[in-house]
């Protein structure tokens, strides 16, 4: 027996009940206009960032290659003993040999100031020192334009004197690169896990014990207010005593780590994007 099959009918109903929209050739232009927009904006989007994680890609490569270099003791050895004349704070003339891993990195670019490196992080890195504290925001080591920066050491910052306090600034790169790593500080476990920095200068080496992390912004030249940026050098304990105290109120979580006026101290500084011209700050303090 043959199927008689009784949906067709009703499926020639559902056809004919379909809904057919008639587009006027303005609105017909006004689509495929929407539609081009879209497809530049979503292309402009892969091409960002593209051109962004190859940057990030590079820094990578470079930071590899620059601790590569430092680390090559027969590449070192080439430059032989690499000596600078620098002025006290008495304005007596000091001669300065550069140490030995960092000889190859210094004749590459006399801005080396020195080398940040915090254990089990990504932060290893050159610290570089010019009058233009604007110039390695957007520039690498090579005097390449680099939009990840390299990190840099404040221009009133003194290595010889030495001043009370190094201010080391680094981009917070959502990357990672440079000091996008840095705000894991606001984790109390992660600092026990990381209490110890090493900055060494090119002259000397250094390990500091991290005291404070917290957060703070750029003031207006006018407004009253601790502004850790300006600390470099205490010119009185209690101008010291102060700027701690200052510290000690801002911090996130108490480490228990203190300082006395003589001590040397270290700032990192890097962009907090929780509120505008927001800055999150890490201090520590030289170890004998």
């Amino acid at each position: 027996k043959k199927k008689i099959t009784r949906s067709s009918g009703k499926q020639d109903k559902k056809k004919s009940r379909r809904k057919v929209v008639v587009l006027t050739r303005g609105e017909l232009r006004a689509r495929r206009l929407l539609t081009a927009v879209l497809v530049v904006a979503a292309m402009s989007c892969l091409a960002y960032f593209g051109i962004y994680y190859y940057d990030s890609y590079k820094a990578q490569q470079l930071s590899a290659q620059l601790t590569e270099k430092k680390n090559d003791a027969a590449v070192n050895r080439m430059y032989g003993q690499t000596q600078t004349v620098q002025e006290n704070a008495d304005g007596q003339q000091l001669t300065l040999t550069v140490l030995d891993e960092y000889k190859s990195l210094y004749n590459q670019n006399k801005n080396l100031i020195g080398w940040l490196e915090i254990a089990d992080t990504n932060i290893d890195y050159p610290v570089m020192q010019t009058a233009d504290n604007e110039y390695y925001l957007d520039h690498n080591i090579n005097q390449e334009e680099d939009k990840n920066g390299t990190l840099f050491l404040d221009s009133a910052c003194d290595v010889v004197k030495p001043s009370t306090n190094f201010i080391i600034y680094g981009h917070n790169m959502r990357s990672g690169n440079m000091f996008g790593n840095l705000d894991k500080y606001k984790s109390e476990s992660y600092y026990k896990d990381h209490p110890m920095i090493r900055f060494d200068t090119i002259y000397e080496k250094g390990t500091y014990q991290v005291m404070y992390a917290f957060m703070s912004h750029i003031y207006k030249e006018d407004e009253i207010a601790f502004k850790y940026y300006q600390f470099i050098d205490a010119a009185s304990e209690q101008e010291f005593d102060s700027d701690m105290r200052s510290m000690q109120e801002m911090a996130l979580y108490d480490t228990g780590v203190t300082a006395q006026y003589g001590d040397r101290l270290l700032t990192l500084s890097t962009c907090d994007y929780e509120e505008s011209d927001g800055r999150f700050v890490v201090v520590a303090k030289r170890m004998e």
